[in-house]
């Protein structure tokens, strides 16, 4: 089967390769339509490894999709061939202590598309288990299908966050991840979002959303930000969603007391966090790792139409054009948010 391959530390192809498409019983064999360019797949090819998490093998990368099922297995009775579907991608042991705990997201034996050693599924066809599959309501697209994934890391975000209505919110970095966290964070009734960053581009398109105030770092201070907006009090809520080890430094100027601060971007290196500075306020502190048991209510978000994610596409190509879509990534354009590739050709 032809797939987008990542060879090795910065050598894409697109070439065959030999992919499982055996369908069990309780499996669901998928053709996939659309697959988003992930932070995580771009740093693959730039860097050829996350953490302990290294590429030592060919890998085909994505793992945010959408797709039509062609397949199911003889005990799926929740699905049938010609559903419009989106897929979590991280498949947990289920007779684990993490899973059993409602916690598989941090299950250690947990299968993720496109992490290493498992396969991604920027390729034609997947096969994948019902019990991770989520049938599209009419309403929505397979472009938006495959950005319930991201999405879904925000609404993990907010409940970890225990948000009161009213709540005012911090988020550092305005990428696809901190865009989605203020999405989610004002869905689950935050009154407002500050979000910062350096990049112009993205925050004009955050600004775009009623609710959500852009800060340019580069012309403003966050903390002078935070304290305009909140009598001087700090706010209830900072999510960090950078990366950036520069980030940590202020994190509990700009927090209550008492307020909390959760970590979803994921630093590359070890950084500084100022404990005495936390204690001094009770600051709660929250961390989080991709999602668990929050896929169908992500998508049920979408549906609503009290979240738009489309604003947040800013280039789509086809699968002919895959390599030339990541390259584009990995340039880190200041007005691109999210990519996406098409397998079918056609847009939905």
């Amino acid at each position: 089967m032809r797939a987008l391959v990542l060879e090795k530390k910065g050598e894409l192809s697109l070439r065959e390769i030999a992919l499982p498409q055996d369908v069990g019983p309780d499996d669901v064999r998928i053709a996939i339509h659309t697959v988003g360019v992930c932070g995580s797949d771009v740093h693959y090819y730039t860097h050829g490894a996350i953490g302990s998490y290294i590429v030592r093998q060919p890998m085909v990368l994505g793992h945010e999709a959408s797709g039509t099922i062609v397949e199911v297995g003889a005990n799926v009775t929740s699905l049938k061939v010609g559903d419009r579907v989106c897929m979590e991608p991280g498949v947990p042991n289920l007779s684990s202590r993490a899973t059993k705990l409602g916690i598989y997201n941090v299950d250690p034996d947990v299968r993720f598309w496109a992490t290493p050693p498992v396969h991604g599924v920027l390729a034609p066809y997947a096969v994948h288990p019902a019990a991770f599959t989520y049938k599209l309501p009419d309403n929505v697209s397979f472009a938006e299908g495959a950005m319930v994934e991201p999405f879904a890391i925000g609404m993990q975000a907010a409940a970890r966050a225990r948000i009161v209505p009213g709540d005012v919110a911090v988020v550092v970095g305005c990428g696809p991840i901190g865009i989605m966290i203020a999405l989610a964070a004002l869905a689950g009734g935050c009154s407002k979002v500050l979000i910062s960053d350096f990049s112009a581009p993205k925050l004009e398109i955050a600004g775009q959303y009623p609710g959500i105030v852009p800060v340019n770092i580069g012309e403003q201070s966050l903390v002078d930000a935070v304290a305009t907006a909140t009598d001087n009090w700090g706010a209830d809520i900072v999510f960090e969603a950078s990366g950036s080890p520069k980030a940590f430094a202020n994190l509990f100027d700009i927090v209550r007391p008492g307020g909390a601060v959760v970590l979803v971007g994921l630093p590359v290196e070890t950084v500084e966090l100022n404990v005495p500075a936390a204690i001094s306020k009770e600051v709660r502190i929250e961390t989080v790792f991709r999602y668990a048991n929050i896929f169908d209510r992500a998508l049920q978000l979408i549906a609503s139409g009290k979240v738009d994610l489309k604003p947040l596409i800013t280039g789509t190509y086809d699968f002919s054009e895959s390599i030339k879509a990541f390259e584009r990534a990995a340039q880190g354009r200041p007005q691109d948010v999210k990519l996406q590739i098409l397998l079918t050709g056609e847009k939905g």
